[in-house]
């Protein structure tokens, strides 16, 4: 994809050797942009050797994306490092290491359980996107890629209330800030990635996946090609959209053996 080459990304959530995270930023980097990536631990590091490249094509550094003076430190450090950031992946979410929250009904939920998935899937892209949304504005370019998911905008899961609304949340941030940003240049777009097997996923995930019309869950790489294309020159007229990388689950009633 020619159209990232030269660029500065951000891609948060990039701890995971095999995330989705991780994986856009590969494909990235193979695309020609130079890279940031960040996670809350030092693992982030690990990823930066795998990265490969040197200190003015990629870099890496931990952040805690709910807190603002994280957030601008980042961003900060990524511009002195590589230059202005051009492009943001919000992919950071989901999970967090070191703090584990099973699912929980509504009726059961703590409110800290609440706050907590809202802040790591939703308030970390609103900080991220607000930080870097200005000089985006300057340079007049951008392209903001949010990583939802099918759960909220689409499908709901049983005990997935906090997570649901979180991603449904940040599909109605891509549809607003698509407006108010696209009279400069800057495109925003979000992605519903369905059964994708990665390093968290549970053996009740890829079964499910085995049960999409493709037959199989997705992978990283498969994600990480399409944040790509959103994330380059060529998707210059596409804005405001959600993308679905489901296998074809969401379009089937029968979601089992027939």
């Amino acid at each position: 994809m020619a159209g990232v080459k030269g660029k500065v990304a951000l891609v948060t959530g990039a701890g995971g050797a095999g995330g989705i995270g991780f994986a856009t930023a590969r494909l990235l980097k193979a695309a020609g942009a130079k890279v940031a990536i960040t996670s809350t631990t030092d693992r982030i590091f690990d990823r930066l050797s795998e990265l490969g490249g040197d200190s003015e094509s990629t870099f890496a550094m931990t952040a805690d994306l709910t807190v603002m003076d994280q957030v601008k430190a980042l961003c900060d450090a990524v511009e002195t490092t590589l230059g202005p950031i051009d492009i943001v992946v919000n992919n950071a979410g989901m999970v967090q290491v070191g703090r584990d929250e099973p699912s929980s009904a509504l009726k059961d939920i703590s409110e800290d359980t609440w706050r907590y998935g809202i802040d790591i899937n939703l308030n970390s892209a609103f900080l991220v996107t607000r930080a870097v949304l200005p000089g985006m504005v300057a340079r007049n370019y951008g392209r903001i890629v949010q990583m939802s998911s099918v759960t909220g905008p689409l499908v709901g899961i049983h005990g997935s209330g906090a997570y649901a609304t979180a991603k449904a949340g940040l599909l109605g941030l891509t549809r607003a800030l698509a407006i108010e940003a696209g009279p400069h240049n800057i495109t925003v777009n979000s992605i519903g990635p369905g059964w994708i097997e990665t390093d968290s996923s549970s053996e009740a995930e890829i079964t499910a996946g085995k049960y999409t019309p493709v037959g199989r869950p997705g992978t990283p790489d498969e994600i990480g090609h399409v944040a790509v294309f959103l994330a380059s020159e060529e998707a210059s007229y596409l804005t405001g959209q959600l993308i679905v990388v489901d296998g074809g689950n969401t379009i089937q009633e029968y979601k089992v053996a027939l």
